[in-house]
């Protein structure tokens, strides 16, 4: 792949028109980016400060690095991104070997940036003080910090394709549509990719051992071209064999093998095996999964299935809050176990306190506690048993509220984006409200039911997909004799403007209405209310909708929202999120668009591995006497 000249490291062959390029170095190479270093620690993730840079590394020893590329500005900065001499300037390396280790690989790295924008011909020439790394004996000693290194990159002329072939069980192929096309680009990333699409389309015809079996690619440094050949072995088309785990130490392996779900005789998919990983990774008790196949298939046809986990910590504890300035300040703390009895069941206990600061009386706080447990693969891998103790002493503006609720359930997932689920529910409670100023006692007996579709690329931080749920209740008060049906339909859709998802348009819209009683019979906890932080923001919680004549929330038999969203991602660690909500609240069942209210704002997040940390600031845009002037919320996720 690399040939040497004038010790220099680069693709320009000497004294020759063509070179044969070793693939294996060409296409293989990847580059490992480094973020700067940070020191504040929020849950282990650095936030903000330095880093002590010294503290792990053996000898430090400093250096500075100056990197010039011949005649393109753009290209320079693609080189800059590529170099981890440039990267990790501010970092130490480990003594004198350490600096000759880096800049060797660093060479590497730079040449193979180089080769993904087709310069075949370009030259990278690495210093160390002053001298050629490939004249510096390994033993060699570095002084007077920071250690100069200098690179000089001469990148030569970019190279397009000229003939391109496929033969083996590809050559029906065209190669033009893997953008393999004479006169294009030719980046060594395209053949790469090319490459795997190839093996790709063969393997979901249900070929496992489909690859690339033989590459030929030469550079012709007088035309500018690169031909390539690529052959590629289909392999015979397999069912599943046997699926092995290994790693699983607490976790029954049978178990774990079982919810892989690659069902032996099937045939082979390995849009299955993503399913496979995906389903084994959210069961929660592994730090890593990996699902493959084998390399060969076995006496009888199949291709075995090797399951390979690492077992996360099963005990787990935590604290969380929200913030509000219409709302207060929330706490929780929670206590878990994600393998109680070997097989993934879960055991959770949490509680919570809120409204901190909005009241001053400790009478009106809101409390919350809960034991739930969850356990997977009931009647399949798909399907979970879920059941929960939950009690509630809240006091919203609308309500006081004291209740005790026991639910079970089971809940079962088809075709990755299809959920349902249904549970019996238990509750009794009293509650007192404007209707009810008295206060009235419940015992309800009830069934939710939920569909939900979900085709996003994440849950956490969306850029493309939909998500829809419909939901439905019905409900008997054997206390009051009241029966009613409580319907809810939701739907968010996600789209990123420019290819990079550096900016998001998110938007939602949801509706619901409960049938079969009046307002004053239907318990004010399960009436609708809208406003507030996960709601419409700019308004207090609860603010939107039917009030008394002492201005007090009543909640109503229907409700309309909306929202729409710009996520702008300003880096990789910072977004800007311009905002608009829409929402409402009627006293009958049929949702009505008069009294819509409207907020706006812009929110800030910061991205986190579990979540980007939410700050929104928000305006009521037709704010009524006794709403507030603007609304500020926190939280973990984003809003919708």
């Amino acid at each position: 792949m690399m040939c040497g000249n004038r010790q220099r490291r680069g693709v320009r062959p000497a004294g020759r028109a063509s070179a044969r390029l070793l693939a294996s170095g060409l296409f293989a190479f990847s580059l490992a980016a480094t973020e700067p270093a940070l020191a504040f620690e929020l849950f282990g993730i650095t936030l903000f400060g330095a880093e002590d840079k010294t503290a792990d590394v053996a000898d430090p020893l400093r250096y500075s690095v100056s990197l010039t590329v011949a005649g393109d500005d753009e290209l320079r900065k693609i080189l800059e991104d590529a170099s981890s001499l440039v990267a990790d300037e501010s970092r130490p390396v480990s003594g004198s070997l350490g600096l000759i280790a880096k800049a060797r690989s660093d060479r590497e790295q730079l040449i193979a940036a180089l080769y993904r924008e087709a310069r075949y011909d370009g030259v990278v020439d690495v210093t160390i003080a002053g001298r050629p790394i490939d004249e510096i004996e390994p033993d060699a000693q570095f002084s007077g910090e920071p250690v100069p290194v200098v690179i000089s990159v001469d990148p030569g002329s970019p190279f397009t394709f000229g003939t391109v072939r496929l033969d083996g069980d590809a050559a029906g192929l065209d190669p033009a549509r893997f953008g393999l096309s004479s006169g294009a680009s030719a980046g060594s990333d395209v053949i790469l990719k090319a490459e795997a699409e190839i093996v790709r389309i063969l393997k979901e015809e249900g070929r496992p051992l489909a690859a690339v079996s033989g590459r030929d690619v030469v550079a012709d440094h007088q035309t500018r071209t690169l031909d390539v050949m690529l052959e590629v072995a289909a392999g015979p088309v397999a069912p599943y064999g046997e699926t092995t785990v290994e790693g699983a130490e607490t976790v029954d392996p049978a178990f774990t093998a079982m919810m892989a779900g690659l069902e032996p005789g099937r045939t082979y998919s390995p849009k299955e095996i993503e399913e496979a990983r995906q389903r084994l990774v959210d069961l929660g008790v592994f730090s890593s999964v990996g699902v493959r196949e084998g390399d060969a298939l076995d006496a009888s046809g199949a291709i075995p299935i090797k399951v390979e986990v690492s077992e996360r910590k099963h005990r787990y504890f935590g604290v969380g809050a929200t913030v509000s300035n219409t709302e207060g300040l929330g706490i929780e703390g929670y206590w878990g176990h994600r393998n109680l009895f070997g097989r993934a069941e879960k055991l959770r206990v949490e509680g919570s306190i809120s409204r901190i600061g909005d009241t001053s009386q400790f009478g009106k706080l809101n409390y919350n506690a809960a034991i739930m447990f969850e356990k997977p693969g009931v009647f399949g891998p798909a399907s979970k048993f879920y059941s929960n103790v939950r009690t509630v002493f809240e006091h919203p503006e609308a309500y006081d509220r004291f209740s005790i609720k026991a639910a079970s359930g089971l809940e079962y997932q088809f075709a990755k984006v299809h959920t349902v689920s249904g549970e019996v529910a238990v509750e009794w409670s009293k509650v007192e409200d404007a209707l009810n100023p008295g206060g009235v006692r419940h015992l309800l007996v009830s069934i939710p039911l939920q569909y939900v579709f979900d085709n996003r690329d994440s849950r956490l931080d969306p850029k493309r997909g939909f998500r829809a749920l419909a939901f439905a209740e019905p409900t008997y008060d054997f206390e009051n004799g009241a029966t009613f049906v409580k319907f809810r339909g939701e739907a968010s859709a996600y789209r990123a403007i420019d290819d990079a998802g550096k900016f998001v348009f998110a938007a939602r819209a949801a509706a619901g209405s409960i049938v079969g009683a009046d307002l004053a019979s239907v318990p004010a906890d399960r009436r609708f209310y809208v406003g507030g932080g996960g709601s419409v923001r700019g308004y207090a919680y609860q603010g939107i909708g039917p009030k008394d004549s002492g201005g007090k929330p009543t909640g109503g038999l229907s409700y309309v929202e909306g929202s729409a969203e710009l996520r702008i991602a300003v880096n990789d660690t910072f977004g800007v999120v311009p905002f608009i909500d829409v929402g409402t609240v009627s006293a009958s069942s049929t949702p009505s668009l008069s009294g819509l209210k409207a907020g706006a704002g812009v929110g800030i997040r910061y991205l986190t591995p579990f979540g980007p940390l939410r700050v929104d600031a928000a305006v009521p845009l037709n704010r009524d006497p006794g709403d507030p002037h603007f609304g500020v919320y926190a939280g973990i996720g984003q809003a919708f």
